[in-house]
């Protein structure tokens, strides 16, 4: 099974080294202070710097601002932004634009209406990344181990690169590709055995599954 992956929420040297050796295609780092993920400045720098030539850095972010992210940009070696907030496609284009990095919009899914946007956002950003609707209220738009049905994208494509995200695990991810059809996937509360803690027998697990399929 021929399947990038990513592992978001990334905190310490030992997780990144985990990921990099298990095979992981792109390494997330949050900057988001009410996720358990959430890095400083300095912190994310010092672990980019730590990450190989050929592993993509990412940084997730949530409604930054232009200042919020010239500091991410200016500071943390980084080869793509992931949008996880409320921008518009406006948004993405500027954002686009003005940093001149790839830009992976996440688009949460709970229904079929939900799939429409992924067309709109397809045709501005470098990347989709469909991930499962966060609750009603909740306090983190991504990262809440929850799944979203898989049948509303089945077999479907856009005119970008998309990653499948929300609720995957070791057990769960090989059943999601095969549904979805999905090239990449994203994981992270996941492969955790706390919430911010990464656990490096479920990463490895969770890349041996993908490759054992």
């Amino acid at each position: 099974m021929d399947t990038r992956v990513k592992i978001c929420g990334l905190k310490t040297p030992e997780a990144v080294a985990t990921a990099v050796e298990a095979g992981a295609h792109y390494l997330g780092f949050v900057f988001f202070p009410k996720s358990p993920r959430h890095l400083e400045i300095p912190q994310a720098r010092d672990l980019a710097l730590e990450v190989p030539v050929g592993v993509a850095k990412v940084a997730l972010v949530v409604n930054a601002t232009d200042e919020e992210l010239d500091r991410i940009t200016g500071e943390v070696p980084l080869d793509m932004l992931q949008l996880h907030g409320k921008e518009s496609p406006e948004r993405v284009t500027e954002i686009r634009a003005r940093y001149g990095l790839p830009v992976m919009k996440a688009v949460g899914v709970a229904e079929p209406s939900d799939v429409q946007a992924l067309d709109a956002y397809g045709m501005v950003c470098d990347q989709l990344l469909v991930d499962a609707k966060a609750p009603k209220g909740a306090d983190l738009p991504g990262g809440n181990g929850l799944a979203f049905d898989w049948r509303l994208i089945s077999k479907r494509g856009w005119n970008r690169p998309w990653m499948l995200a929300g609720g995957l695990t070791p057990e769960n991810v090989v059943l999601a590709i095969q549904m979805t059809g999905a090239k990449q996937v994203d994981v992270s509360s996941g492969v955790e055995s706390a919430p911010g803690v990464k656990d490096p027998a479920k990463i490895r697990a969770f890349i041996e599954a993908i490759r054992a399929a």
